[in-house]
Parts: structure tokens; C-alpha cells; sequence
């Protein structure tokens, strides 16, 4: 499978890896500013956009990113379930990774045993397994995942599309990030959340922990750190300061 491929700006590379519901295109639109000085490489995960369909699984996807998008030398930066393929690709091709950013990645798993982030995970697993409807899942879906946006009577298309997606993935909690190999890979690493969430806050603090990683916390839009308004100005700081 060759996944569709979005490409804005010149600079150095950076390749961001979206989450569920939106593909490429739409997940990284506040991201524009920063192609004056950067490439930003946005592929659109199976079943997302304009890629071929496939379930949604971290794993196979993963291998999707190394081979195709860590060919060369880029930093890379993934939100959400895109954040755990980006963890798995990231270890795939080590040499090739010249920073990896990991935005409020659903992992509950590295975690387990926390109450709060197992009810987190437990409650996210629940959605993906239930037949739902994928307005009535996406009404559902939001909240779980602190996304503050109302859900319309009638929501757009790409909306229903990335959420019938979800319905049929592989359960996040299921994942366990290669964290050890990500640490002992020796590239920079920023782990960041939104500030919403004791779950997440616990997932990113243990991520941060484990891979030796960078520590931040984005405030403003919740699960969409990069809608934040001082996520581009974090972002960038922490790609230059890894040149």
C-alpha cells in the first residue's frame, strides 16, 4: 500500500503522523505558518483521506511510516493514535529520526494499573467495539477523547468517514510503545499534552519517563495540541534546538 502523501513548504523535513478522524490535511492545518522555514510532510493514514482503506492498526501502519516516510532524515511528530505509530515507526528506522514529538498518545497500556487511566482506556476500547452509529460514535467519541467540539445534527463527511475508521481499529490500550528502544535510539524526544486530562497527563508523564524524553503541557484545545495557540512556537523551538 502506498499512502497518500500531503507536502507544504521548504525547509528542514518534518513528517506528521495524524491521529483518528481527520487525515492529513485537515489535523495540521494550523501547522501552515511553519512552512515558510520547514517541510511539512503530511500522510494520511490508511482509510484517511485519499490512502487506500485498511483497519486502522498501529503496528502495520508503523512499518507504512518507516518505509515510506522515514527514507531519509526527518523529524517526526505524530498526535494521538498517529503518536503511537509514530513511537513504533520511530524505533522501526532510529537512524533516519531526528526528533521524535509524541502529542497525547492514547497508550493506556503503558500505564496500566492506574485507575484513571485504565477507566480511560477501558472507555476507549468500549467505543471502538461498539456498533454505533458514526454520528452517534463521534457524539461519544469527543468527550472520551477531550475534543471540544459539538457534533452537528449532520457532520461533514470527512468527519463520518474517520470515525466508521475508528469503529473497526485496533484498540490503543492493546499497543506497547517501544519505549526502552526509543531511549536507548539517543534522538530528542518532546512529549506533550493538553492539560485536560488525568489520564493522558499520566500516559505522557510515563512515556517521558521511560524514553528519557522532554516533558510539556499545551493548553487551549485540549486532545488538539496542535490547535494550541503556543504549540507552533514550542514546536518550533524544540526542532531548531535539536539541529
Amino acid at each position: 500500500m502506498r499512502l497518500h502523501v500531503h507536502q507544504w513548504g521548504t525547509g528542514p523535513r518534518v513528517v506528521l503522523v495524524h491521529g483518528g478522524v481527520l487525515g492529513g490535511r485537515e489535523t495540521w492545518r494550523a501547522q501552515r505558518p511553519l512552512t515558510e522555514r520547514w517541510t511539512l510532510v503530511a500522510p494520511d493514514r490508511p482509510g484517511h483521506g485519499q490512502s487506500p482503506p485498511a483497519r486502522q492498526d498501529f503496528e502495520p501502519e508503523a512499518a507504512l511510516i518507516a518505509d515510506q516516510l522515514l527514507d531519509e532524515p526527518s523529524h517526526l511528530v505524530g498526535l494521538s493514535y498517529g503518536a503511537i505509530v509514530s513511537m513504533y515507526a520511530a524505533a522501526l528506522r532510529p537512524e533516519n529520526v531526528r526528533s521524535l514529538t509524541i502529542l497525547e498518545p492514547p497508550s493506556a497500556g503503558v500505564a496500566r494499573g492506574v485507575p484513571v487511566v485504565d477507566a480511560f482506556g477501558a472507555a476507549t476500547r468500549g467505543l471502538i467495539e461498539a456498533e454505533l452509529d458514526p454520528v452517534e460514535a463521534l457524539r461519544r467519541f469527543f468527550p472520551i477523547a477531550g475534543v471540544p467540539i459539538e457534533v452537528p445534527d449532520q457532520p461533514h463527511e470527512t468527519l463520518v468517514k474517520g470515525m466508521r475508521q475508528l469503529l473497526d481499529a485496533r484498540p490503543p490500550d492493546e499497543a506497547e510503545p517501544p519505549l526502552a528502544a526509543l531511549r536507548e535510539a539517543g534522538f530528542p524526544i518532546l512529549v506533550v499534552s493538553g492539560g485536560h486530562s488525568e489520564a493522558n497527563e499520566i500516559i505522557c508523564d510515563t512515556i517521558a519517563r521511560e524514553t528519557g524524553g522532554q516533558r510539556a503541557v499545551c493548553r487551549g484545545r485540549d486532545h488538539l495540541v496542535p490547535e494550541a495557540p503556543e504549540f507552533n512556537a514550542l514546536l518550533e523551538s524544540f526542532l531548531t534546538s535539536t539541529a
